[in-house]
């Protein structure tokens, strides 16, 4: 493999997809290429067939030559292992060359044979390759025989040619999709260390770039126990690639990195587990009615986490996000109160730290971009709105890779609840008025005054954007902001790698609202705990279809409401995993050992054959006086003889009872002892 990243490329694409040239683009620097032709001579009648030979052969620079391996397939094979280092071979294409293959002249043949020495050839060799070959996969199952061997045998060949190259990338109308990205693909055009030639920029799969400087949190220390600030992701110092696992499916890639826009397909929540686990929840051996409300929290946790019987979540960490808005929006805030949380937040001081510890989660910061006043112009630029998307993207997948199964969004910036009421008022229709809570001064009283500020400085944003389009990205940049912004990123990644978010407050649901028009996915891998009693919330959880787990009305600040809910939440996924089926419906009862202390652990009961009456305590009812004190072992207990009249006197004994006032005692017939187990004789 050469030093930049890759020497061999596999070039897929439909018919008139342009793959042959965009094959070519990738070679066109090259000083020197071989153009290895496989397909057979035309029939000197199709005229057609022969004007597109005449087409690709009109394109190839004059420095091109041509070597042609129709006369034997197996010699393709033979022409990619000689290559020197030195050589740039460009092979078009491999369904010419199956069509070979089949040709009756050429059978017998071991056609499996002859695609795994090409894929050998296709790892050894030191030149650099470029195959072009169509991707017949999409197409209808051809109806003839001959159809069916000729896309059975591409298929193969394509797969195994896949896997041996160092890139894929699949051609559609034109455009390029690269499928298996380069480890280390270079950015800009890099020259083959032999022969010098070249890669378009536009033509190298890149990888995902960080977010500028301004959009991404200072670096923190080094990581510390849980409960206490999570360590925030550092920008890197150069780009590098970085490894989207296998739930993010095929996303577009372009030379600044992931590309986030409207119809991203993500992964679903399983819709079979979660119906499941709510239906387990009526077998299961409870006292009462049940979990009430609560089942729906087990049916989510089940749809996330895809199993029937869901487990608690055990690593949770809060996203705090940290971005001011500008202008009316923050009328009614104490200057710097916003930066007072985040520090706090960072030291493991305040509600939301203190809530964390408790819960056994982390508390990471993120400082996001600050937001322009909305009413006087764009809260931020286009590309702000990329590298914000792309930071919270980011986020999520740091999360997931730490091993971190719940995420849960806060926000402790200046203006952030205007913002979220101009998102809802743009995409769901929303008077700003219904939609402000009512802002609340240090000393607890309310101010109206500045709550008229912010109504009027989401009236004028919407009066100057009424024209504005009303996509997502067109939302984030002229009301939503920052924070709003990284927030959407962090559903879409969290939805992308299949974490659940619980959602607190308003900026988490207006990143709910915008990330449903970017992926409607996204909104199924949320979870709202608790509406607060905020009016936002409310109208946003209706229009996401997202009903409130409790009606605590908490108001300790975004992420701390989620967090002193979190105990309880955690706590019935557990039960509900750990109580077995009813014996009723088939289910066995728990065996639990007694543990010192366990003062509710039952007593096994003897069978009657084994019964033996217990040693009294103290003195037994036939004696007025204690036994002396014995310094020699107590032989084995017997039963001590009577002194005085028997239990069927009708005298009473010396302590004071009567057989009146003994039920079973007085049911004994005279000159008849009693039963020992104190059950009556039947």
């Amino acid at each position: 493999m050469s030093v930049d990243g890759w020497n061999t490329v596999l070039v897929l694409g439909g018919i008139r997809s342009g793959k042959s040239e965009f094959a070519e683009s990738l070679v066109a620097d090259a000083p020197a290429v071989r153009y290895v032709a496989t397909a057979a001579d035309a029939d000197p009648e199709d005229q057609e067939w022969a004007a597109r030979l005449a087409a690709h052969r009109d394109r190839r620079p004059g420095s091109w030559t041509t070597e042609e391996t129709a006369g034997d397939p197996r010699r393709l094979a033979d022409v990619i292992a000689s290559a020197e280092p030195n050589e740039t071979l460009l092979v078009d294409d491999l369904g010419g060359w199956v069509t070979v293959l089949l040709d009756p002249a050429h059978q017998p043949a071991d056609d499996v044979a002859t695609i795994a020495e090409l894929s050998t050839a296709l790892r050894e060799t030191p030149a650099r390759v470029v195959l072009v070959s169509p991707e017949v996969g999409l197409s209808l199952v051809p109806t003839t025989p001959l159809g069916r061997a000729f896309t059975d045998a591409l298929g193969a060949a394509n797969r195994a040619v896949a896997d041996a190259c160092d890139a894929v990338v699949l051609v559609v109308a034109g455009q390029a999709c690269w499928l298996k990205p380069a480890a280390t693909a270079p950015t800009t055009a890099a020259p083959h260390p032999a022969s010098g030639a070249a890669l378009p920029t536009s033509a190298v799969p890149a990888p995902a770039a960080a977010a500028p400087t301004s959009a991404v949190p200072a670096p923190a220390a080094a990581p510390v126990p849980n409960g206490t600030v999570a360590p925030q992701p550092a920008p890197p110092a150069q780009e590098h690639p970085v490894a989207w696992a296998a739930p993010t499916m095929t996303l577009p890639m372009v030379a600044t990195g992931l590309v986030i826009q409207p119809g991203m397909d993500l992964p679903m929540p399983d819709e079979y587990a979660g119906p499941q686990a709510v239906d387990r929840l009526a077998t299961l051996d409870v006292p009462g009615a049940g979990l009430g409300a609560l089942d729906r929290l087990v049916g989510f946790a089940a749809a996330t986490q895809g199993t029937p019987t869901p487990t608690a979540w055990d690593r949770v960490r809060v996203v705090l996000l940290h971005g001011d808005h500008a202008g009316g929006a923050a009328a009614g805030t104490v200057p710097g109160e916003s930066d007072r949380r985040a520090d706090q937040a960072r030291a493991g001081r305040g509600a939301l730290a203190r809530l964390a510890t408790e819960s056994r989660a982390d508390v990471q910061v993120v400082r996001t971009p600050d937001a322009a006043p909305v009413e006087d112009g764009p809260a931020l630029r286009p590309d702000e709105v990329d590298a914000a998307l792309r930071q919270g993207w980011q986020l999520a997948e740091e999360a997931a890779d730490a091993g971190v199964r719940l995420l849960v969004l806060g926000s402790c910036g200046a203006g952030t609840e205007a913002a979220a009421a101009a998102v809802l008022a743009a995409t769901a229709g929303a008077e700003p008025p219904t939609v402000l809570g009512r802002v609340v001064t240090e000393s607890g009283e309310y101010d109206d005054a500045a709550w008229m500020r912010r109504c009027a400085a989401v009236r004028d944003a919407l009066q100057r954007t009424r024209r504005s389009p009303r996509g997502a990205k067109d939302v984030l940049a002229e009301l939503g902001g920052g924070d709003i912004a990284v927030a959407t990123g962090v559903l879409l990644g969290a939805a992308a790698r299949r974490v659940p978010v619980m959602l607190d407050g308003p900026v988490g649901v207006a990143a709910g609202i915008v990330s449903r028009d970017l992926a409607g996915q996204a909104r199924h891998w949320c979870l709202l705990a608790d509406h607060g009693g905020h009016p936002a919330v409310r109208l946003a959880a209706d229009v996401l279809g997202l009903e409130p787990l409790l009606d605590l009305r908490l108001d300790l600040g975004e992420g701390a409401n989620a967090l002193a809910a979190l105990p309880l939440l955690r706590s019935v996924l557990a039960l509900a995993a750990a109580l077995p089926v009813h014996p009723s419906l088939g289910g066995g009862e728990e065996s639990v050992a007694p543990t010192w202390g366990d003062l509710t652990a039952p007593v096994p009961v003897p069978d009657d054959d084994e019964f033996t009456e217990p040693e009294p305590a103290g003195p037994g009812p036939a004696t007025t006086a204690p036994e002396p004190e014995r310094t020699e072992p107590e032989p084995d207990f017997t039963e001590p003889e009577p002194v005085g009249p028997g239990p069927t006197s009708t005298r009473a004994t010396d302590t004071g009872s009567t057989d009146a006032d003994d039920p079973d005692r007085a049911a004994v017939p005279a000159g008849q002892e009693p039963d020992p187990s104190g059950r009556r004789a039947g």
